[in-house]
């Protein structure tokens, strides 16, 4: 599940473990397309492209034209963002990763749309 919201451009993602391991795959490699599950949402993306593209840092962006979220950046940041998406796989107790621009953010580049990475185990934490 890949929703944008319209009015405030944050992405929400949801996805099994695999899903989720398989995109922090191809973040290290700096290439991939992975399809996204389609929701009855009017706001569902068609999935993930990921790229190699000069730093610094990790761009995030809404490509509107193919309705892909787009990640793209230098290898050293691609591999900070692959460990948390790699954590979030791996949460047994279910919670959420929100990954957000702010001014001196230490791995994403300015103008990166705001996501949230959904543990396969639901959204909250579970105790």
């Amino acid at each position: 599940m890949l929703d944008r919201d319209p009015v405030y451009g944050e992405v929400d993602l949801g996805a099994s473990a695999e899903e989720l391991s398989r995109l922090a795959d191809a973040v290290v490699r700096g290439t991939g397309l992975l399809a996204a599950t389609t929701t009855p949402s009017g706001n569902a993306l068609t999935g993930i492209e990921v790229r190699t593209t000069p730093g610094p840092g990790v761009l995030v962006h809404y490509d509107s034209e193919r309705q892909l979220l787009v990640i793209g950046g230098d290898a050293a940041a691609r591999a900070v963002l692959a460990e948390n998406v790699r954590d979030m796989a791996s949460a047994t107790e279910g919670g959420h990763l929100h990954v957000e621009y702010h001014p001196d953010h230490f791995y994403l580049a300015e103008g990166s749309v705001p996501l949230v990475v959904n543990s396969p185990h639901g959204g909250m934490p579970k105790r």
